[in-house]
């Protein structure tokens, strides 16, 4: 044979084979892990993306193979044609697929040269991120990354199968789009046919997929690109991908029903898991209540307790003016925790600053005493009641925060999930799911002096509570919904408003008049008041899913070609400068902005 291309084709991948497969002729293909000479055999291990199998070039066989191997080095990219055999006892690899055999190699084509990698190709890497971004095409050759690439195939694979045996359609809707507000800044685009005009990129399919709704479609998918111009995390890409879901005559129960069924299939399918068969549910009081946030990480426990109305009239003044103006004291019990030094109280006071706290007051509970400074301001009647409320016990440190209550909520949730790893309380081999339901429908933005919708303008408010609109909308409940999983949202819906006159209602409470309404939403107020179905829906973020299911730190290593945190593309220096002449076409003009 002269061409491993040409007339014979690759039998097997590099995972296949096995003991039952002595004496088989094979052809593989793939690059080289890495290379052995021991004595004049030359052993490679022969790497695809189903796996590695070791092949062996003996003289013995054929010398002139044995000699074009001399000039092999890892990365090239080989094709091979040999028998399978047995490794002897004591060469066998019982943590390889392939560990039982190798193939002797009769006849060898090196595809292509490699040189020296930029970083060596295995789980050990040491490069810095920012060298494995530059080299992402050698980055997604190590084995956990190509794991996390197919375990992303499967679940893309589970989740279409799912959905179409439920009865949806994949529908797709436009790119090219009008900007609308929903929360961040759009991605803009220059349009060269109507010049001074712009493109929106879709932050999400939210207008359009309820449109499909009005058109009668009834089920509607779509596992989508989403854009985003905001500031980034390790949790966050100025491109993402949502598995977006639109159904018309259900309800909430209905919707919460279907995802949860989804959500089951992916991880049965990827990780092999059966999840419970239904997920609990917070209303989102009862999350701030306890947890402080409305992601609520159910894997530990750390509880946040109400002790304002112990301490209003304390001799502690910081805690009972703070109760006087309106605002809460809650406590977190470290149980057995005491032994925290002042340097570990004092990070953790810090720690909480940065959500705004103005102080972390403490009090660690010994065997004769409550040891803080602020434990000489407590009357034995204030003490009993804290230490039954919070079941204080000897060796426990307590913690308040003191201030409004969105800060003290904010800042003790996240001391609590703080906490929780510090103590290692929280494994990621569990999986937390939590449903977090009736979330209020509008937050005031105390800046701007408005209202703001907590999720979007097209959320349903619940029914009891549609007069509120004109006399108490801070008190007004919403149909929405977030799927929480280990203190991460991972999906959020609602049900929609599908009456026009409601619609007008609410973006009126948002401050947008009638002009304002029809000229950012003009065509969905037309349809809504063409016939439209009672309608809602869910988008679960795939790249946080994937991020958790592979046990990944950062959705980073879940994208095949991920941004930095600056929203750069190292590997391809996007975003680059335009040639004058697409911006003359463009009539775009660049200046610089002053700092």
């Amino acid at each position: 044979m002269t061409d491993l291309l040409g007339n014979m084709k690759r039998t097997h991948t590099c995972s296949q084979l096995r003991d039952t497969d002595i004496d088989r002729e094979v052809v593989l293909m793939g690059w080289v892990q890495n290379r052995r000479d021991h004595g004049g055999v030359i052993f490679i291990d022969l790497r695809d993306k189903e796996g590695i199998t070791q092949i062996v070039f003996n003289p013995v066989i054929s010398e002139n193979v044995h000699g074009k191997a001399q000039e092999i080095r890892n990365e090239y990219v080989l094709g091979i044609r040999g028998k399978v055999s047995a490794r002897p006892g004591d060469m066998r690899n019982p943590n390889m697929e392939t560990g039982a055999i190798e193939i002797l190699v009769e006849e060898l084509k090196i595809f292509s040269q490699a040189k020296t990698p930029a970083f060596q190709i295995d789980e050990r890497v040491e490069a810095s991120e920012s060298i494995r971004l530059q080299y992402r095409y050698l980055d997604l050759r190590r084995p956990q990354l190509k794991k996390n690439i197919l375990d992303r195939h499967r679940a893309t694979m589970a989740i279409r199968n799912y959905l179409d045996n439920s009865g949806f359609i994949d529908i797709e809707t436009p790119f090219l789009t009008k900007s609308t507000p929903e929360g961040a800044r759009d991605y803009l685009v220059p349009s060269r046919v109507n010049q001074g005009e712009f493109y929106a990129l879709p932050q999400s399919p939210q207008l359009f997929k309820q449109l499909l709704m009005v058109a009668g479609f009834d089920r509607y998918y779509q596992i989508v690109r989403c854009f985003r111009d905001e500031d980034l995390r390790a949790d966050r890409q100025p491109e993402f991908t949502q598995i977006d879901m639109e159904l018309s005559f259900v309800d909430e129960h209905e919707i919460m029903e279907i995802a949860e069924g989804l959500i089951r299939n992916i991880f049965k399918q990827v990780l092999g898991l059966d999840l419970a068969p239904t997920f609990p549910q917070l209303t989102y009081d009862e999350a701030i209540d306890r947890f402080g946030l409305d992601r609520p990480d159910l894997r530990f426990g750390l509880e946040l307790c109400n002790v304002s109305d112990i301490v209003k009239d304390t001799g502690f003044k910081v805690f009972a003016n703070v109760v006087k103006t309106g605002g809460l004291v809650k406590a977190i019990n470290a149980k057995g925790c005491a032994i925290f030094s002042r340097k570990q109280i004092d990070e953790l006071t810090d720690f909480t600053a940065v959500y705004k706290a103005k102080g972390l007051a403490w009090i660690k509970i010994k065997e004769d005493q409550w040891q803080s400074p602020i434990a000489k301001f407590f009357t034995d009647d204030e003490k009993d009641a804290l230490a039954k409320r919070l079941d204080l016990e000897v060796g426990d440190i307590v913690f308040f925060v003191a201030d409004q209550p969105k800060i003290t909520n904010e800042a003790l949730g996240q001391l609590r999930n703080e906490l929780g790893r510090r103590l290692e309380l929280i494994s990621d081999d569990v999986f937390e799911f939590t449903w977090v339901t009736e979330f209020p429908l509008f937050d005031y933005d105390e800046t701007e002096k408005r209202y703001q919708s907590l999720h979007h303008p097209f959320t349903a408010p619940l029914e009891s509570d549609i007069d509120k609109l004109s006399t108490a909308p801070l008190e007004i409940k919403s149909r929405a919904y977030d799927l929480v999983l280990n203190g991460i949202e991972i999906g959020g819906g609602s049900i929609r408003i599908h009456d026009s006159n409601l619609q007008g209602k609410v973006l009126g409470c948002l401050g947008i008049d009638e002009a304002e309404a029809r000229e950012k939403f003009g065509f969905l107020l037309e349809a809504l008041a063409s016939g439209a179905p009672p309608h809602g829906g869910i988008a679960f973020g795939l790249d946080r899913l994937m991020m958790i299911l592979c046990k990944e730190d950062s959705i980073r290593n879940v994208i095949a070609f991920p941004k930095t945190q600056k929203a750069t593309c190292l590997l391809t220096e996007a975003p680059s400068k335009a040639a004058s002449a697409q911006l003359q076409e463009l009539a775009i003009k660049v200046s610089k902005i002053e700092e």
